[in-house]
């Protein structure tokens, strides 16, 4: 695919792509749903329909994958000053308790993920949660809310805002963030390029300087910004209140907490105004903390083999182009990043958008590997 004489999408990456939307595709067709999404006329599918896509991906693959394993180390096996195999130590948990087993491997693949983040001193419990435990400790109240409050300005502290407010008819649902509002999320067609494949290498290979200038323009792509649609739900409904005398939406703009304060009754919550210094104290039932997620550390995972990893001055792994992590010595086998590469692959790394073609270059460069180790043996 061409524009003004420049490769926008190589072939493989666009086989890539389409393999991914057939995928999609064959899953609405035999969940007989593909002519009803047709006609819904959207591009987006609910949370709850996402879920069950991904569950049903994942059954196609449960005889490769082994659950309720732990991957506690992974140790570089020597041969004469190199370092051709890896084995990768996993703790199991069964009735019959633990017990340990060792995988030996030319590669690893490593996709934590992130981790759910609470700002220092959040008191996390029964009665203050983050957002990624929302559904199960709402399932585990005890009796109905009077009061929650919700700390963000992002999609799911929105989401979170608009599912208990309609949850609990009764409770009164108190947002706080410092922003005067929430801000839309920009997905114009020419912003939404920085999730392009190609973007993926103009990025790789910008300077340092120009990684953070890019990443500070374009985060209103991805963080801290709300769907527009939502943005208009949550203020019709604080409007329509107003307009029948009802205040259970509680909109605290411009605002910070100044302490939370948990009690075997409830939680205190003091709201400040960043602007007056004003301060509200506020009886909540709840907390919820919608204050996004920190990539995992993948040294903690790696074990042994962090030793021979190159990292940058902020403790990042560095990863060449590929997604394979630089290593120091004599080492032929490789472990690749299947995200944690935002500081040197872009914004979209921690995304889904380009999974398809990230783990196809991940599947090319260790078939590529294998096959030198071949011909080198």
């Amino acid at each position: 695919m061409r524009h003004d004489n420049r490769v926008l999408i190589n072939h493989q990456d666009f086989w890539r792509i389409t393999l991914a939307a057939s995928l999609l595709l064959s899953y609405l067709h035999q969940v007989g749903r593909l002519p009803d999404f047709i006609n819904h006329k959207v591009l987006f599918p609910s949370r709850i329909e996402f879920h069950d896509y991904l569950c049903w991906v994942a059954e196609s693959f449960d005889h490769q994958v082994r659950y309720g394993a732990d991957v506690v180390d992974v140790r570089p096996v020597h041969s004469d000053g190199a370092v051709n195999y890896l084995d990768v130590v996993l703790r199991h948990e069964g009735p019959e308790g633990e017990r340990i087993s060792v995988q030996r491997t030319r590669n690893v693949v490593v996709g934590t993920g992130l981790e759910a983040h609470l700002p220092p001193g959040a008191p996390a419990g029964d009665r203050v949660w983050h957002t990624s435990e929302l559904l199960h400790k709402v399932a585990a109240l005890k009796e109905e809310p009077r009061r929650i409050v919700v700390v963000g300005a992002g999609q799911s502290a929105a989401e979170a805002t608009e599912y208990l407010h309609r949850r609990f008819e009764a409770a009164e649902i108190c947002p706080v963030f410092t922003r005067y509002g929430y801000s839309p999320s920009d997905d114009s067609p020419f912003a939404n390029r920085i999730f392009d494949p190609l973007a993926v290498d103009d990025y790789y290979a910008a300077a340092p300087e120009v990684k953070r200038m890019l990443l500070d323009y374009h985060r209103n792509t991805n963080y801290s910004v709300v769907d527009g649609e939502l943005i208009d739900e949550l203020y019709r409904r604080v409007y329509q209140e107003k307009v029948q005398g009802q205040h259970r939406l509680k909109v605290f703009n411009a605002s910070r907490l100044a302490g939370v304060k948990a009690g075997p009754e409830g939680i205190q919550v003091t709201v400040e105004s960043v602007i007056s210094r004003c301060r509200t104290v506020l009886e909540a039932d709840c907390v919820v903390y919608a204050t996004g997620y920190s990539p995992t550390d993948v040294r903690r995972l790696i074990g042994e083999m962090a030793g021979l990893c190159k990292a940058d001055e902020m403790g990042r792994l560095q990863a060449e182009r590929d997604y394979r992590v630089v290593t120091e010595g004599d080492v032929h086998c490789g472990i690749y990043l299947q995200g944690a590469t935002e500081h040197s692959h872009g914004i979209s790394s921690s995304l889904l958008s380009n999974t398809a073609v990230r783990a196809g270059e991940i599947a090319d460069s260790i078939v590529a590997g294998a096959a030198g180790a071949t011909t080198s043996e």
